[in-house]
């Protein structure tokens, strides 16, 4: 049995993201609204933990909202994730109404890494012009908050983790049927998580519920309350 901890947050995102570890860390910090573009930070807000990484390509504005409430609008072509959530987390139920209106590569989905073992994942709750389980073997479904989602994997080798440079597996969980409201029990996520790697046990994690973005041109405004 292997005991789990995580470093999670719950936010809108997209693939190749995964440069958590290197952005800096502050205490209550003003709300983010920056002219060129939010620089990559993690903080806490209104009683919430949030993470915001940009790859410093495009013009992306990240803006904590009151109490578990950002935005983010964005043109051009670049990567970033960001969202508002828990650190640590648990195996709670997410409730979340977003106003999310993709137009290019996006997802809106709880985000978060466990460690020992190193594992990012994703639970997908809609997504743009790519579908995240495209390139990802699938490990089965779990059915969920009145909705089935397929659960699968991939392998990151030499990647940015929250541990430095490391190889390790991605889990994702995609609903089949889009939405933007509801409320996401990650215990049966978790769940799948374990079926799929049995040695793993006790489950302690963070969370964000994000949006993550990969090379859009369109700029759009993600309202997004946890």
């Amino acid at each position: 049995m292997v005991a789990w901890k995580s470093l999670v947050c719950l936010a809108l995102a997209t693939v190749g993201a995964y440069a958590a570890d290197a952005v800096e860390k502050r205490e209550e910090p003003p709300t983010l609204v920056a002219r060129a573009g939010t620089p990559s930070s993690t903080g806490t807000h209104n009683g919430f933990y949030y993470s915001f990484w940009t790859d410093g390509a495009g013009d992306i504005t990240y803006t904590n909202g009151a109490g578990g409430s950002y935005s983010v609008t964005w043109s051009g072509n670049g990567n970033w994730v960001g969202g508002k959530g828990w650190n640590p987390g648990s195996a709670r139920n997410i409730g979340y109404t977003a106003d999310y209106r993709p137009n290019g590569n996006s997802y809106l989905a709880v985000y978060g890494w466990t460690t020992s073992p190193l594992i990012e994942y994703y639970v997908v709750e809609s997504f743009g012009t790519y579908n995240p389980s495209s390139a990802a073997s699938k490990k089965g479904t779990v059915s969920s908050d009145g909705g089935t989602y397929d659960v699968l994997s991939t392998q990151r080798v030499n990647q940015p983790s929250i541990q430095g440079t490391a190889t390790f597996t991605q889990f994702w969980s995609v609903r089949q049927s889009h939405r933007t409201s509801g409320t996401v029990n990650m215990a049966n996520h978790f769940n799948a998580l374990e079926d799929c790697w049995p040695e793993t046990s006790a489950l302690t994690t963070t969370r964000i519920v994000p949006t993550q973005k990969l090379t859009s041109a369109a700029g759009k405004r993600e309202p997004v309350t946890v």
